[in-house]
């Protein structure tokens, strides 16, 4: 039977009565191997210098989990620090920023309040000027002509009346606008 053949088989001898009886020292194996063959060795060495090298693999890895796992949990902690930091900065900031909101919204309440009176003030002129123009487009209404001239005169004061309080409407409309506006660029 060739060397090899021979090696080959003290082996499987060895690894078939390791593996199917009690657990056998080690280093009596070794020694029982070397004695067949002791050009294993080799073989033995070798397989030993990758174990140790698989060895310092694991604790490299280990070191290194442990490492990145301590940098995790301590960004953790700076990233829970920077949020709360954060947030009481931005609640600062809002309060700094409340006097003008509150500013703004309180012009904005007086002139919407302006702007309903004003509407309700011109649609009461705008009914007082349908009224005049119905009593003067009348023919039998029985006006003199200095009632009818008097309701002329009152008339054309309504007129005026109308064309100011579109004005002031048109006015106040675009205030409420800006005001709007502003308070919308400064919401945070």
């Amino acid at each position: 039977m060739p060397r090899v053949a021979r090696n080959l088989t003290g082996v499987l001898i060895v690894l078939g009565w390791v593996g199917g009886c009690a657990p056998a020292d080690r280093e009596q194996l070794i020694h029982e191997v070397l004695k067949a063959d002791p050009s294993f060795a080799r073989v033995l060495d070798h397989h030993r210098e990758l174990a140790n090298r698989i060895d310092t693999y694991r604790q490299e890895l280990a070191l290194k989990r442990k490492t990145v796992e301590e940098n995790i949990a301590h960004l953790r902690k700076d990233l829970a620090a920077a949020a709360t930091s954060v947030r009481s900065k931005t609640l600062e900031a809002k309060k700094r920023l409340q006097p003008e909101r509150e500013q703004l919204t309180l012009r904005l309440s007086l002139a919407s309040e302006e702007l309903r009176a004003k509407r309700a003030q011109r649609a009461s002129v705008g009914r007082s000027i349908a009224q005049l123009g119905k009593s003067l487009g009348q023919q039998d209404g029985g006006l003199t002509p200095q009632e009818r001239s008097r309701q002329q005169a009152q008339l054309d004061e309504l007129a005026r009346d109308t064309a100011r309080l579109d004005q002031e409407l048109a006015a106040l409309r675009e205030h409420t606008r800006l005001l709007r506006i502003k308070l919308l660029l400064i919401k945070l």
